[in-house]
């Protein structure tokens, strides 16, 4: 199965910040088993969200560098921290803030918002490949 957790790239400021949005939907696959009755976004893919964002930050920083062959692979993720469960209707507004990118990999920092309300953050590692 595959995910794509960005409805929207909202903003693309590389190589400092992006941001992004995802609308929940009580029709996304997710919530037939999350849980039934009392449908919950599950943590994992709210992170998720925040590490595609982060990964397309990532890769458009090395863009503007010249290197359009790198794409990158979360590596790790530090911080975690999951402030609210969200839900259908609600919609989550993801930032990522780069801490530090080079064509060895890089470090971003991520959060999702809803309604003004912190939901989640943390610090994410990739790496770069060629393919």
């Amino acid at each position: 199965m595959r995910y794509v957790l960005l409805d929207k790239i909202t903003a693309l400021n590389p190589p400092e910040r992006a941001l992004g949005v995802k609308c929940i939907s009580l029709s996304d696959d997710v919530f037939a088993d999350h849980f039934p009755g009392h449908p919950v976004m599950p943590g994992a893919l709210i992170l998720e969200g925040m590490a595609q964002l982060g990964g397309v930050l990532a890769e458009a920083t090395m863009r503007e560098a010249g290197l359009d062959d790198l794409h990158a692979l979360l590596t790790m993720a530090d911080r975690v921290r999951f402030r609210r469960a969200v839900g259908p209707g609600d919609r989550l507004e993801y930032e990522a803030v780069a801490q530090r990118v080079n064509e060895d990999g890089g470090r971003v920092s991520v959060s999702a918002r809803c309604e003004g309300a912190d939901v989640a953050e943390a610090v994410l590692t990739y790496v770069f490949v060629r393919i």
